[in-house]
Formats: C-alpha cells, sequence, structure tokens
C-alpha cells in the first residue's frame, strides 16, 4: 500500500513565503533528495512563528511537473518564444491602433509578485493608456478597499498581528478563520490559553469550526450585518461611549448615529438575549479587534458593511492602539501587494489616486509614460461583459481562472471563448481558462520565482527560488516587460531583475509620501541586490517619517481635510430575492484543505482525503422535505446555472440556507463549478460581486447508477456527475449517471484506457451491481464499482491499492489484519477518522490534547480540532445511550 512521505525533513536553509492566504507565513525550504521540496515553518518570521496550516505543510507534494506548462503554445502547438512574444505584442498593438487602448485588458491574480503586479500595471496604465486592467482581488477584498477609502481616505489596515494577542475582545464577523486563516485562529487560541479572559465572538449564519471554542456565536440572517452593526452603535451611544475627544477627528458622527437608530436589528434573526451578551461584551472591553474577510466583503453593500464596522471603532476611537481596531484579513498571499500596486482598475500605484489629475501627472511623469487615463478602467464582472461585447478584443490573463471563479462563470467562459485574441500565463495549460487560450505562456511557479508580496498586516516578505526553473518557463514581469519592448516601450521596461523592479517602486512611493499618503517604502529605494536578495520581512511604511507600527490612534487621516469619516448606511437584503421557484439562499466559500480552483492543492494527495467531493451543506429539515438522504446528489439551480453535488446534511447551517465550496472546476468535477450559479450582481461602490446571496432550488439528482473507481491514472469520466481527487497510489472518483451503459466490462476498459488489461468481474445485472478490476503485469490498474444506490466500500483503504497485485480488491473491504483509517480527518499527519475512534474506543482517549499526543492528530495547525472534538463527543453519547 502506498503512504505518504516521511514526516523527518532534511536541512531547509531557503528563507520563502507560503503561497496560500493572506497570513503570509515564512517557510523554510530545501530539497528532499528526490527532486521535489520539503517544506516547514520559519520560527523567525512574525506572520506564523513556525506554525504552518495543513496546506502550508503539504506544499512539497504540490512541485511536481505533473501537468506543467513547459513551452509556448499557440493555438494548442508548442513554439518558442521570439514567436509567440511577437505574435502577442502585435496583436495587442494592431487592436489598440485599430480600437483604442480600451479594447484591450488585463486581469491579473493575488499570486502574482509585487513586481510582476507593478510591471502589468505600469504596462497597462503607463503605456498602453488604459486602466483595464483588474484583479481576482477584486473578487474578496475591493469592499474593503472602498470602505478603507471613504472612511480613512485610502485603503490603509490600522493595526497588525500583535493587536490579536493584545485584544480583550475578539470578533470574527464573516471569517472562518480557523479553515481560512488557521495559522491565526491559533495565534488567538493560544493566547486564550495564556490570557483565558480574552474572549472569541463569532458571527456567521453557519455554525463552522471557528465557532466551537467561541464564547459566542451569533448566527445571524445571511447578509443582515450592517443592521448588526448599527445596532451596536445605537447601543454604544445609549451608553454613553462615545469618545469624544477622538471624534474631534472625525467627520458624519451624527448622521452615522442617526442612521444606526433607525436601522431594523430584526432583520439579523438574532435574540435579544444574544445582541444583548454581543453589545455587552464588545461595550465592556477597551480593546477591541473586529476581524472581517469574505463573509462581509462579497456583498452587494459589501462596503457599506464594512463601513458599519469601522464607524463602531471610530466611534469609539478604538483604532491604531495595541489591541483595538477593525482589521481586514486577505483571501491570497499578495492581494495586499496589488492594492498596493494600483493592480484594481480604479486605483494608480502606492495608493494613489487614478481621477486626480496631480497624482496622474506625477506617475506619468516618473515612468516617463506616453499615455495615462484620466478615468477607471473596467472592474472585473464588467471587463468579463465588455469581452462578451466585443468591446474588450485582446485580453491577457495572469495566475487566475476566471472562466471557474467569476460569479455567472459559463457566461465568462463563453465570454473568453469567443474574445479574439486571448493570452494566459500560468504553470499549466490544464484550467477551463487556458483551454480557451489563443496563446498560452509558461510561467514560474511558487518556489521557483524571485520577489516580494505584502500580507494582511502590511508585512512584505520575499518568496525566493529553491527549485530549477524547469522547461522554457519564465517570470511575469519578463513576460510583460518583453512584450511592452516588442511594442515599442524599450526604455521604460528595460529590467533584467525583480531588485530593479522592486527599487523603481520603492521610488515611486516616495512621491506618493510627498502627497502625504500612507503607503511609502522609499527608504528602501536605495537596496542593493544583495539587500534585496536578503531582505527580512518589512512592514510598512519604511520612510524619514515612520516606520512599520499602527495608524489613526493620533487622529490624523489620509482625508483631504485629514479627519476620519463616519458614514450613515443601512441594511439592505441581498439583491437576489427568494421565491417560490428559488426558495433557498446559495452561500459559498472556502473549505480548509484547497485553495481557489485547486491548480496547486489538488496536486497533493493528503489535502484531497479531507474532503475529497464537492459537496451541499443543508438543514436536516430542508433534505427530509426534499428526500435527500446523507449519500445522496443534489442538484442545485439558480437562475444563472446548475451544478450536481454531494448532500453534507448538517445542523450547522439555518433551514432555508445552503452553502457549497467553490473549488471545482472542469478538471476535477465539472457539474460542480459553484460559481456558474452565482449572479454576477455587485457592490456599486466597490464592484465586488456578491458570492454569497443568490437565491436557489434544490432537489434530490436521481441517477440511474451510482459508481466509485481507483486507478493508476487519470480517469477519462464523461458521465453526468463525476469528481476527481489524487491519491497517493493514483486518483479516485466519484460518478453517476442518469443513462446506464450496456456492457459495463467495456466501459471500464475506456474509462481507464486499458483496453488490453486483464479483467476480473463481480456482474449482477439484476441488482445493478458491477465490480470490475482490470490488471497488467501481476499489478491492479485500476477498479470500478457500481451500484444503483452510492455504492458502500472501504474508500480510504482501496484508494492505496494500485500498483498493488490485490486479488481480492473486488471485496471492496480491508482483510482483517490492515485496518481501514477512513476517510482523512488530520491532513498535516495523514491521520484518518477510524484510526481517532479507534484510540477514543479502545484506548479511553476522550480529549482532543490525549489524541493529538497519541496520534499527533490536532498537534499542527490545529484546524482538525474542532473536528476531533466532535467525534470523542459522538462517543460520549453513544455510551450514554448504551
Amino acid at each position: 500500500m502506498r503512504s505518504p512521505k516521511s514526516n523527518l525533513k532534511p536541512m531547509c536553509s531557503i528563507r520563502s513565503t507560503c503561497p496560500y492566504c493572506g497570513v503570509g507565513c515564512g517557510v523554510l525550504l530545501g530539497p528532499d533528495g528526490q527532486g521535489g521540496l520539503d517544506v516547514r515553518g520559519d520560527q523567525d518570521h512574525p506572520a506564523n512563528f513556525g506554525r504552518l496550516c495543513s496546506k502550508g505543510s503539504a506544499l512539497g507534494e504540490t512541485v511536481s511537473l505533473e501537468g506543467r506548462l513547459l513551452a509556448p503554445q499557440i493555438d494548442g502547438f508548442e513554439t518558442d518564444w521570439d514567436t509567440a512574444l511577437d505574435l502577442v505584442a502585435r496583436k495587442f498593438s494592431d487592436t489598440i491602433s485599430e480600437h483604442g487602448p480600451d479594447s484591450v485588458a488585463f486581469y491579473v491574480s493575488g499570486q502574482l509578485l509585487t513586481e510582476d503586479y507593478y510591471v502589468a500595471n505600469k504596462l497597462m496604465k503607463g503605456y498602453i493608456g488604459s486602466a483595464n486592467i483588474d484583479t481576482n482581488s477584486r473578487l474578496c477584498m475591493a469592499s474593503t478597499v472602498a470602505g478603507h477609502k471613504r472612511a480613512f481616505g485610502t485603503d490603509t489596515v490600522p493595526g497588525t498581528y500583535e493587536d490579536l494577542d493584545e485584544a480583550d475582545v475578539i470578533v470574527l464577523t464573516g471569517s472562518n478563520l480557523a479553515w481560512c486563516h488557521p495559522v491565526l485562529y491559533q495565534r488567538i487560541l493560544a493566547t486564550r490559553k495564556k490570557r483565558p479572559e480574552q474572549k472569541l465572538i463569532v458571527i456567521d449564519p453557519r455554525r463552522t469550526a471557528s465557532c466551537d471554542l467561541a464564547d459566542l456565536h451569533l448566527p445571524l440572517a445571511l447578509g443582515s450585518d450592517v443592521a448588526l452593526f448599527n445596532g451596536l452603535l445605537a447601543e454604544i451611544d445609549k451608553r454613553g461611549l462615545i469618545d469624544h475627544a477622538f471624534a474631534e477627528n472625525v467627520t458624519g458622527l451624527d448622521e452615522a448615529i442617526a442612521a444606526a437608530k433607525a436601522d431594523d436589528l430584526s432583520v439579523t434573526g438574532l435574540s435579544d438575549d444574544l445582541l444583548k451578551t454581543f453589545y455587552d461584551l464588545w461595550c465592556g472591553a477597551e480593546k477591541v479587534v473586529t476581524i472581517f474577510s469574505q463573509g462581509v466583503n462579497q456583498s452587494s453593500s459589501g462596503t457599506d458593511k464594512v463601513n458599519s464596522i469601522t464607524n463602531c471603532h471610530l466611534a469609539t476611537g478604538r483604532i491604531g492602539r495595541a489591541g483595538q481596531g477593525p482589521f481586514s484579513v486577505t483571501g491570497q498571499p499578495n492581494a495586499m501587494g496589488g492594492r498596493e500596486v494600483g493592480g484594481l482598475a480604479n486605483m494608480l500605484a502606492c495608493h494613489l489616486d487614478i481621477e486626480n489629475a496631480d497624482h496622474r501627472n506625477a506617475v506619468k511623469t516618473f515612468w516617463s509614460a506616453p499615455e495615462m487615463p484620466e478615468k477607471p478602467g473596467l472592474k472585473a464582472v464588467d471587463m468579463f461583459r465588455a469581452v462578451g461585447e466585443g468591446k474588450i478584443k485582446a485580453l491577457w490573463i495572469l495566475h487566475t481562472n476566471p472562466a471557474v471563479s467569476m460569479p455567472d462563470a459559463d457566461r465568462v467562459r463563453e465570454a473568453i471563448a469567443g474574445c479574439d485574441f486571448v493570452v494566459v500565463s500560468d504553470i499549466t495549460g490544464a484550467t477551463d481558462t487556458a483551454r480557451l487560450a489563443h496563446v498560452l505562456l509558461p510561467a514560474t511557479a511558487w518556489g521557483e520565482k524571485s520577489g516580494t508580496v505584502t500580507n494582511s498586516d502590511r508585512l512584505m516578505s520575499r518568496q525566493r527560488p529553491a527549485l530549477p526553473v524547469p522547461g522554457q518557463a519564465r517570470g511575469d514581469w519578463e513576460q510583460l516587460a518583453e512584450v511592452a519592448r516588442r511594442m515599442g516601450f524599450k526604455d521604460g521596461f528595460d529590467y533584467e531583475a525583480p531588485a530593479e523592479i522592486f527599487r523603481e517602486y520603492a521610488a515611486l512611493s516616495g512621491i506618493a509620501g510627498g502627497f502625504g499618503k500612507d503607503f511609502d517604502i522609499s527608504g528602501l529605494k536605495d537596496l542593493t541586490d544583495t539587500q534585496y536578495d536578503t531582505l527580512a520581512p518589512t512592514r510598512w511604511p519604511v520612510s524619514d517619517g515612520k516606520k512599520g507600527g499602527r495608524f489613526f490612534a493620533d487622529g490624523k487621516f489620509y482625508t483631504p481635510d485629514g479627519k476620519g469619516r463616519m458614514l450613515p448606511v443601512a441594511w439592505k437584503p441581498p439583491a437576489a430575492k427568494t421565491e417560490p421557484r428559488y426558495p433557498f439562499r446559495l452561500n459559498t466559500g472556502r473549505i480548509r484543505d484547497q485553495w481557489h480552483t485547486m491548480t496547486r492543492t489538488a496536486r497533493s494527495p493528503r489535502l484531497s482525503a479531507h474532503l475529497g467531493e464537492p459537496f451541499l451543506e443543508l438543514h436536516p429539515e430542508d433534505a427530509k422535505a426534499k428526500g435527500i438522504g446523507p449519500t445522496s446528489l443534489v442538484e442545485v439551480k439558480t437562475p444563472n446555472g446548475t451544478a450536481i453535488l454531494r448532500a453534507m446534511i448538517t445542523d450547522r447551517i439555518a433551514r432555508g440556507e445552503v452553502f457549497a465550496p467553490m473549488h471545482w472546476t472542469g478538471e476535477n468535477a465539472p457539474a460542480a463549478r459553484i460559481d456558474a450559479l452565482v449572479a454576477p450582481v455587485t457592490d456599486p461602490v466597490s464592484g465586488q460581486p456578491e458570492s454569497k446571496g443568490s437565491v436557489a432550488f434544490i432537489a434530490l439528482f436521481e441517477a440511474a447508477w451510482y459508481g466509485f473507481a481507483i486507478s493508476q491514472t487519470p480517469v477519462k469520466a464523461t458521465s453526468d456527475y463525476w469528481a476527481l481527487a489524487k491519491t497517493y497510489a493514483g486518483y479516485r472518483v466519484e460518478m453517476a449517471g442518469k443513462e446506464t451503459p450496456e456492457d459495463w466490462v467495456e466501459e471500464a476498459r475506456i474509462l481507464f484506457g486499458l483496453p488490453e488489461a486483464d479483467v476480473q468481474t463481480m456482474l449482477d445485472p439484476a441488482k445493478g451491481t458491477a465490480r470490475i478490476a482490470l490488471h497488467q503485469d501481476g499489478a491492479l490498474k485500476a477498479a470500478l464499482f457500481i451500484s444503483r444506490s452510492p455504492v458502500a466500500v472501504m474508500r480510504d483503504y482501496l484508494s492505496n491499492l494500485p500498483g498493488d497485485a490485490a486479488p481480492m480488491v473486488l471485496s471492496g473491504k480491508s482483510p482483517a489484519d490492515q485496518p481501514d483509517p477512513g476517510p482523512t480527518l488530520c491532513s498535516c499527519f495523514n491521520v484518518g477518522v477510524n484510526t481517532i475512534l479507534d484510540a477514543i474506543e479502545t484506548r479511553g482517549l476522550m480529549t482532543v490534547d490525549a489524541i493529538g499526543e497519541a496520534l499527533q492528530a490536532g498537534t499542527n495547525c490545529g484546524s482538525c480540532r474542532s473536528e476531533i472534538a466532535a467525534l470523542i463527543k459522538g462517543a460520549e453519547g453513544k455510551d450514554a445511550a448504551e
């Protein structure tokens, strides 16, 4: 049987930064002796002090060259760089010449390094002369940017991670921190062990893993955040807690309070007792940090939600001091860097404003740029709408997968497919978006490229290469600069290394500092190449006037009059209205062990072992009413699309609401592309889509057959539903269909691509069951299990069998001397549910810490501790019943 590599680590000496969420964890990298990479946490990095989550811990499993794009391609055929770049430059130049600069666009990503972002922004805004560059950060952080600018005058995160250690009350709203930013969540739990008096409040329509150790969970109605925080502001005023001395530095106080008092708290669906407990905790502790993320931002009123939070902190002066302030946590490793460098269509670099003539002229002069747009470009949803309408005729997409991740993703996919000229820079051609490109450019991946990223608390860290660049791959900044030179812009893009770009960027930030902006790293503009290579994690700003630290405790803001802004905001329901055809509200989000559209995490067997199949979370009463059981497949329909997902029946979600993860794609579960169901409704201020408020209809998916398969090689499934996941021995796949094939043996040969393999069968046509194993040279290559109901076999045991002799594979269960570990619960140490249950039942381990001491489960990132606790609770309940 296959097993993961040993947890023993060789010497890791290259300091870099994790490529996942905005926590910005430091990692130490070293060769694993097999051509790959070993990864461990950097104990000296101030973002994580050595701790990594399950995804970070599994990074070494994601760096293989399997599926990598290693040479440029034009129309699916490999070519050389000169030919590809000449074509890109000519097509963009000709399109601009014929249709104007706004006929082209760049769509970029928080996966880019700051230096990549800078070159892309400079090329589009300064030399092409359009602001049509936007980033996938529009989908996760744009409402924060807009809310910050309205409240503070610029996109400033006031606090630092140290505030989590200092706070007496921490509020998580719209943030499942335990799963989406596990290292920060564990930092909070570590503080609570030292300081048990610290309180944790979670505000979320769902009862998530973040709730399990919280002092209070507020299951508010989906989308009612503004009403809740307006209620808090009204209570702050009622209790006489307005900090009038600080309020001298703020405008809009009276108007904001009046709007708050006029709002209707009943829309939150929360009881008076819950509301009072929340208000008592928030008002009763001066040191309060309010952490917010996608649950706040991804809304048609996301900017108002952000400002409802900042209003409460500004009114009380609880901002910019130790343990106090609103705190946005970002979703990507360089979402902050993209915001700083002008990666959004409505911003210039260094937090300068595109509609400010002085700012435009200063940047134009600094860049010696021939053109500068005078108005914002198209934001993501509008950009792809313009692509579909033929207004944008040349599109360059870098390191993101909008054919899956954009709302109304089917229409976005159609728009890209119909665009005159599409370039995609990525590490693989096997994505929904890359398959639509005219030109594919092979990019360097994490572990191969060099540059900087900025995390959620303004800490700039280096990403450093630890692996050789494979094939003909090139860095994104190199690709962009070379195209710029071929478009005739040689003088502006004559870079030879990322350090040059960083120095130029730092110098430009000094001009922003001269305008009184917050983002100023001009103290780094003279870094030598060696100093850049060895740059330690550094929090901005870095200038003669200020270094690192917090903002706004002194009452000085970045608005024209220097005062902060409180905004009168009012609750608005989600844009889509439920109706008899669509009675459910669809919430979407992330899960613990997967990332975005899985181009990296799907390479890791252990990350695919926890929740290896797309699912729909729904309440037991809703499931009962629809005839949906625990292993059923569910068809979900919205006005925009349809998906098929596995039912996850749980009382963690309210009646009338359903939740689905956003990770699965046409590459691994084409019927489960959940963003195809999301309406392209946006916040009118930020342009951020409402990804958590679509309306939906659900029904049992009535399949004629269900299947489970294991294989050494990828499976060529074509059924109505299938979901593929990587294992240590190959792949596993769940399947279902409405039409039953006539010959399951022949179907298996086609499915696995094994026409000559030896066949072992157990067939019962009357019962509709079939079990087929395919062997070659005495080893199992693949097996297929078919039934008229969801297949009952030991999946995790079977998944390790391909490549072994496995003569008893068709039994579907493990021998008595080889216990089945069950589904993976702890991805960090590959510990299965059955292994934990056995320890509970046979060894009497009845605490999470005891399980951790015996099995290591829950002792790394800790994000599985709540699930371990649930197993223990279930065992206690079973004992009581017996």
